[in-house]
């Protein structure tokens, strides 16, 4: 079944957060536009169909995009839950600005029509 497949053959431009660096910089880059974070389950089929409702479209709003393998990287999804004070779901999508998330929502939910 495609839906659990971990090969990210997509064209969207992601950045990967792999490590306490690249999250780092994802904050960082926040005070310079806002960024969106997308904690994926490549376990669940609901995450895959909202990662592929992401890059299905073109982000407007958005440019930096940052992609999270919750699985493989579950220390950073935790720090990510106390550092912004938002239950951890999955999948999730956080937007920060200014090293704060300004708008996070989760499974169904996310689409960039309601992505601010």
């Amino acid at each position: 079944m495609g839906w659990f497949s971990t090969n990210n053959k997509s064209s969207f431009n992601w950045l990967v957060i792999q490590d306490d660096l690249s999250y780092g910089e994802a904050i960082q880059k926040s005070y310079e536009e806002k960024v969106l974070i997308f904690k994926h389950s490549t376990r669940c089929s609901i995450s895959s169909m909202a990662l592929n409702r992401i890059e299905s479209n073109e982000p407007a709003q958005i440019k930096a995009c940052y992609y999270l393998d919750l699985i493989k990287y579950r220390s950073i999804s935790n720090k990510i839950e106390v550092d912004f004070q938002v239950k951890h779901e999955s999948p999730q999508v956080l937007v920060i600005e200014n090293g704060k998330c300004i708008y996070h929502t989760s499974h169904n939910d996310i689409s960039w029509s309601k992505i601010p």
